[in-house]
């Protein structure tokens, strides 16, 4: 109760979107009186444990009495919508992991849970009005037949509703098979010669018109619909390279590919790549998967196993936004990589915050000390390029060098500058 009341305090300050969210187990009696107390309190323990593995170290958890436990999320940011958003991944993510069994020493238990949730932010809001708005809510979740979750804030469900809405027009766009495309960023080496692209998923709604990938992908994780789309992206990227294979002056281009964990942690992924680097008869080092940290996060031994397989096929691998995540360097030298990605965020304040200046040299120096080349995205101007060159960064990507654009735009670039796009892949 202090810390929700100092964290309304901090919201109604700062602006910041928090949110409650109220957690009762169903059928938790049933337990109790068929099993005993001492298999119900040891639910209640395991409970504890998966509530806290699902929320970041700053949330809390607590339990506020019987089967009831609430988690206090703060510093989702100060646009409600994106908070809202925030908050759905997280309540579906503990749905989720409530739903897998319980080990209760020599019994296995499948339990279910249902949530209410509420928003807090700039506007005053109590700490005793804020809780009974979450209990509301859960016994909402229980009325509409319990594993569920049930938003009290009007403007948190509208923004859950509008994320279900463009759930279903991403599912339908990939039907009608016409509104999905992709558009190219090249990437430069040190002399400014195009060496590969970077392959960036776009979507132009026939209501709505263009809409973000930062509004669809999230999404599109959530839905499970990243799965179709990547693969997707997966193909024309392999058939673009296999249109510039037959090209002298673009037979060296690569062509980067973002790959999600959820992507990366299906069982046929790998299959996948092979069949379609088969399929297009393209060398395999000329196809880049970009890997998130967040792979590092958890079940270590397949994500090695499924990179030592892509490795051994010829395929290059970055890991992007390296120092951002889960990055160590236990992990980094375990990992068959070939590339490290310096983050924006690390790139936009090189120049002014002496600590971001530091970190970017130092994953230089890392990488370049394990063999791997270093990429820096978001280079926007030419004092961040040439502090990034001075420092022996190898390639770069950002709108001071090129935006992304179609491939009728890309090659027709790449024609004004047919010199530089003989370049070699790797300096």
């Amino acid at each position: 109760m202090e810390r929700l009341e100092a964290a309304l305090a901090e919201s109604e300050r700062t602006g910041q979107s928090g949110a409650l969210m109220f957690i009762d187990l169903d059928n938790f009696k049933v337990l109790n009186d068929t099993m005993g107390h001492s298999r119900g309190d040891l639910l209640l323990q395991r409970v504890a444990e998966r509530l806290q593995r699902s929320v970041r170290k700053a949330d809390t958890v607590a339990r506020i009495g019987g089967d009831e436990f609430v988690v206090m999320l703060q510093g989702l940011g100060t646009d409600p919508h994106s908070a809202a958003l925030k908050t759905k991944t997280v309540a579906t993510k503990v749905l989720a992991r409530m739903s897998e069994p319980f080990d209760l020493g020599d019994y296995q238990h499948y339990s279910t849970v249902s949530i209410g949730v509420t928003g807090f932010g700039a506007q005053p809001t109590g700490v005793s009005e804020l809780l009974k708005q979450a209990d509301l809510a859960m016994y909402q979740a229980k009325s509409a037949g319990r594993d569920t979750i049930a938003f009290f804030d009007p403007a948190m469900q509208a923004a859950v509703s509008a994320s279900a809405a463009l759930g279903a027009d991403v599912r339908a766009a990939l039907q009608a098979g016409d509104q999905f495309s992709v558009h190219y960023q090249p990437l430069f080496n040190q002399q400014r010669c195009v060496t590969g692209v970077e392959a960036l998923l776009r979507w132009r709604h026939p209501a709505r018109g263009a809409v973000s990938p930062a509004e669809f992908i999230p999404i599109a994780e959530d839905t499970g619909l990243i799965l179709p789309l990547g693969h997707w992206v997966l193909e024309q990227a392999c058939a673009q390279l296999a249109a510039w294979a037959e090209r002298p002056e673009t037979a060296q281009l690569s062509i980067a590919v973002n790959v999600s964990v959820r992507q990366f942690r299906h069982p046929e992924f790998v299959d996948q790549v092979i069949a379609a680097i088969r399929r297009h008869r393209v060398a395999p080092r000329l196809l880049k998967l970009e890997l998130t940290e967040s792979l590092l996060a958890d079940r270590m031994e397949i994500t090695l196993e499924k990179m030592d397989t892509l490795k051994q096929l010829g395929v290059t691998l970055s890991l992007d936004d390296f120092g951002t995540g889960y990055s160590s360097l236990a992990y980094l030298k375990r990992l068959p990589l070939d590339q490290l990605k310096i983050d924006k965020g690390f790139v936009a304040d090189v120049l002014t915050d002496p600590s971001d200046a530091a970190i970017a040299r130092a994953i230089i120096e890392l990488a370049h000390s394990q063999g791997l080349s270093v990429i820096a995205e978001g280079v926007a101007t030419e004092e961040q390029h040439r502090f990034l060159v001075d420092h022996g960064c190898d390639l770069f990507q950002g709108f001071l060098l090129a935006k992304p654009m179609s491939i009728g735009a890309l090659e027709e670039f790449m024609d004004q500058h047919r010199d530089t796009a003989t370049a070699p892949l790797h300096e």
